[in-house]
């Protein structure tokens, strides 16, 4: 065990933080900075009045400027603020080894990229998220992950992918973890649902450490706060209004084209939704051949059964219906809004409800196996008792 030096600071334009150097060679240095304590400070040297949310906003009076802030938090403004307190503290490296070249640089060893959306109703709000928790508890599979992270994740990548529910108290956390990084969610101070991408290792992104691949590794967290929220979103705000619903499960013309309808009961339809609903986060779009696999496995058939004129005939289908869309210049398809709320209502509904739920009350079910049967029984029961009472059985 050897000597750490802990050094707690407050900066003019950074605020709270701390740097810890170790006296044992090669005298590596740790470095720890918030973000939104950096906004703090600079709403506060520009007059800009807000109201903290612990490390994050829950008002501010001008929302564009916050922004403009944390847009402008580069790896050259941190490499400058380590700089200038490299000059002023105390530190392994003196004037002979810094003079020689011996110095310090900055590699990233854990990031956070966190997105606060404060709730005007936060009751409601932590209701809504408990419901999101029950909803997306299958989101650590490999195949949703891989989606979140737009990386591809097979048998042979390193690593646990899971999904976690951890409750501190009464207030529940969904953690969802890929290789060394996770994404954690949580309801904040009970005001404001928190989403945050951790980030401890950049190799998981095929990114250098350095601290000039921020931007990059930025945007990577990011993406999977909002492809996380957009999910999440879809699957609480997948009601299908009567207009929309007739729209797909009816035939349509769309410039003089005809397009047959997608009907609610046809199996096809259901494995095309189901298929669908995989490439839900998936922003590069898919392929015919994307679509072909999947598909097939769910009709019971091996892809090369698939015929490329069938294919087309349901790609059409879903673009004259308005679900799907064509990237330009290209032959891939990405989902349209409207094709992502119609892809997981209409499976949700099919796969959550309506099979398990007939199921349940089928006359070859046995008695007593769910509480729906049992329920179902004892009104049929009780409906037969009020015919037998009225004296209007047959």
């Amino acid at each position: 065990m050897v000597n750490q030096f802990y050094i707690y600071a407050i900066d003019e334009d950074f605020g709270p933080f701390f740097l810890k150097f170790c006296s044992y060679f090669p005298y590596n240095g740790k470095l720890c900075l918030n973000g939104h304590e950096y906004l703090k400070q600079q709403l506060a040297k520009r007059g800009v009045g807000f109201e903290a949310l612990d490390n994050g906003l829950l008002s501010c009076e001008n929302a564009q400027e916050a922004q403009r802030i944390c847009d402008g938090l580069s790896a050259e403004k941190i490499d400058q603020f380590f700089r200038k307190w490299l000059a002023i503290l105390p530190h392994p490296f003196d004037a002979k080894d810094r003079s020689a070249g011996y110095t310090y640089d900055l590699s990233m060893l854990q990031v956070e990229f966190s997105l606060t959306q404060v709730l005007d109703r936060p009751m409601s709000g932590r209701v809504l998220f408990e419901e999101i928790i029950r909803e997306n508890v299958d989101l650590g599979r490999p195949d949703q992950v891989q989606l979140i992270f737009d990386r591809r994740v097979t048998r042979r990548t390193p690593g646990r992918f899971r999904t976690r529910v951890l409750t501190d108290g009464v207030v529940p956390s969904l953690h969802i973890d890929y290789k060394k990084s996770k994404v954690k969610q949580y309801h904040k101070e009970g005001r404001a649902l928190r989403t945050e991408t951790t980030i401890n290792d950049t190799r998981d992104f095929s990114i250098g450490r350095r601290l000039k691949n921020l931007p990059a590794l930025r945007k990577i967290g990011f993406d999977a706060n909002r492809r996380l929220l957009d999910v999440q979103r879809l699957s609480h705000d997948a009601t299908l209004g009567e207009d929309e619903f007739h729209r797909v499960v009816r035939p349509i013309d769309v410039d003089g084209q005809h397009a047959a309808a997608l009907r609610f009961d046809d199996p096809r339809v259901q494995a095309l939704f189901a298929s669908l609903v995989l490439f839900v986060l998936q922003f590069r779009g898919f392929s015919n051949k994307d679509l072909r696999g999947p598909l097939a496995r769910l009709l019971g058939l091996r892809p090369e059964q698939l015929t490329a004129g069938r294919m087309t005939y349901d790609l059409r289908r879903l673009r004259l219906h308005g679900l799907i869309e064509r990237i330009p210049k290209t032959h891939r398809y990405r989902l349209t809004d409207a094709g992502r709320r119609a892809a997981i209502f209409f499976n949700r509904v099919y796969g959550r409800l309506l099979r398990p739920g007939l199921s349940a009350v089928s006359p070859l079910a046995p008695p007593g196996t769910t509480g729906l049967n049992t329920a179902l029984r004892r009104l049929e029961a009780e409906i037969d008792h009020a015919i037998e009472s009225l004296r209007l059985a047959a």
